[in-house]
C-alpha cells in the first residue's frame, strides 16, 4: 500500500467559518446597523414637508457649510503635513524621536473637551498666541479648522507611517543612481506606494472631524449662521426633546458622509488601478 498521505485541510486560527461569520454579522448589526436604522425610523415620524423644512432651515444649512467645509480643509492639511511628519519619523534619526513619536497619539488619549479648552486659551484674542494676531483665530472658522486638524493628525500619520517603513531607502538610492531627480523619485516610486495610505488617512481624519463636538464647541464660539457646527444643532434639538428634528439633521449628515466616503474610496480605487497598470 502507498504511504502517500492526503494533504491536511488548512487550519484556521479561529475555527468555524459559519460560526465566526454569524458572530461578525450579529456584532455589526447590534453595534452599527441597528443604531443607524433607528435614525431613519425616528425620521419617518415626520411628514416629507416637515422633513424638508427642518433640513433646509437657514441655520441648519449654514451649519452644514461650516461642518463640511472645515472638516474638508482640516483633512487636506492633515494629509499633507501628516505625510511629512510620518516621513520625518521614519527616515530621520534625531534626539527625543520616541517622545515626539508618542506625542502624535496624544489627541487619541486627550479628552476632547480638554483639547478644546487648551486650544481656546491659546488662540483667544487675549491668549498666548492669539494676542499676536490682528484677526480672530478662536471663535471663527479658522479656530475650528485648527481644532479639527489637531484631533485628525494621528489618523494620517499612523496610516502612512507603516507603509513608509516597508519602503526601503535603497529604492530611493537606486532611483537616484539611475538619473532620476527627487521629484521624479517621489512621483514615480514613492507616490504609488503612499497614495492609498494617504487617501485612507485623509478619509479617516475627515470622518473624525465631521462628527467632532467636544473640542470644537469651545473654540468655535457657536455663533448661529457663522461658527455653529451641525453636531451642536443636533445636541440642541435633543436637549429640547425634539428627537425627530435631531434625527432629520442626522440623516442629512449620515447620507452625505456615506456619499463622500464612497467618492473617496472610488478615487482610491482609481488611484490604485492607475499606478498598478
Amino acid at each position: 500500500m502507498s504511504n502517500v498521505s492526503l494533504p491536511k485541510k488548512a487550519r484556521r486560527v479561529i475555527p468555524g467559518f459559519h460560526l465566526s461569520l454569524g458572530y461578525t454579522m450579529l456584532y455589526v448589526s447590534l453595534l452599527v446597523l441597528l443604531p443607524l436604522s433607528m435614525i431613519f425610523i425616528h425620521t419617518m415620524s415626520l411628514s416629507w414637508t416637515e422633513f424638508i423644512a427642518i433640513i433646509t432651515d437657514p441655520r441648519a444649512v449654514a451649519s452644514y457649510k461650516v461642518s463640511f467645509g472645515t472638516a474638508l480643509v482640516a483633512g487636506i492639511i492633515n494629509a499633507i503635513f501628516g505625510t511629512i511628519i510620518a516621513w520625518v519619523l521614519v527616515r530621520y534619526q534625531f534626539p527625543f524621536k520616541r517622545i515626539i513619536d508618542g506625542l502624535v497619539d496624544l489627541p487619541f488619549a486627550l479628552p476632547t473637551a480638554v483639547a478644546g479648552i487648551a486650544l481656546t486659551s491659546l488662540y483667544a484674542p487675549n491668549g498666548w498666541i492669539g494676542q499676536f494676531f490682528e484677526f480672530k483665530i478662536a471663535f471663527s472658522p479658522l479656530g475650528i479648522i485648527i481644532a479639527l486638524t489637531f484631533i485628525g493628525l494621528p489618523f494620517v500619520v499612523r496610516t502612512v507611517q507603516p507603509v513608509l517603513q516597508n519602503i526601503s531607502a535603497e529604492v530611493e538610492e537606486a532611483s537616484a543612481s539611475l538619473g532620476a531627480n527627487r521629484l521624479q523619485t517621489f512621483r514615480k516610486i514613492l507616490l504609488p506606494e503612499l497614495a492609498p495610505a494617504i487617501l485612507t488617512g485623509f478619509s479617516l481624519a475627515f470622518a473624525r472631524a465631521l462628527g467632532e463636538y467636544g473640542s470644537v464647541v469651545f473654540i468655535a464660539g457657536n455663533m448661529p449662521m457663522k461658527t455653529e457646527i451641525t453636531p451642536l444643532i443636533i445636541m440642541t434639538k435633543l436637549e429640547q426633546y425634539d428627537y425627530a428634528g435631531a434625527t432629520a439633521i442626522a440623516v442629512v449628515m449620515l447620507v452625505t458622509s456615506f456619499v463622500l466616503l464612497f467618492i473617496i474610496n472610488f478615487i482610491q480605487w482609481l488611484t490604485n488601478r492607475r499606478f498598478v497598470h
